[in-house]
């Protein structure tokens, strides 16, 4: 269990960005412990439900698996000389449609969203 937890902090606090730790100042260091402890409790929550589903994979391997899916804007100019942008999800990859049925997630997190400048 302390092998599995000190996985998880150190992908963690690279992701974030939150290492390595040069705070000078109290509160630095509380902000940063506490995003350090909320993050933590966000993958806990996501491996046991996957758990219960009987996945058991590693944060490292999970965090593969949910990379590959991506954000993409598309921009359009307009007739009328204004430009619509189109913000949506790729399309998940099977392993990762799977994944988002264990968690009770959308497979396209975010939805469409459409702007018009």
């Amino acid at each position: 269990m302390l092998t599995d937890l000190e996985a998880v902090f150190r992908c963690l606090k690279s992701e974030l960005g939150l290492r390595p730790i040069y705070h000078h100042k109290e509160e630095r260091s509380d902000g940063h412990l506490f995003i350090t402890v909320l993050a933590y409790q966000v993958v806990q929550v996501i491996r046991q439900k996957l758990k219960n589903h009987g996945v058991c994979e590693s944060w490292a391997s999970l965090r593969r698996i949910f990379s590959v899916q991506q954000r993409i804007t598309a921009s359009f100019r307009q007739k009328d000389g204004r430009t619509l942008h189109v913000r949506k999800s790729t399309v998940a990859e099977p392993k990762l449609k799977q994944l988002y049925q264990y968690l009770q997630i959308s497979e396209a997190p975010g939805g469409v969203q459409k702007l018009i400048n």
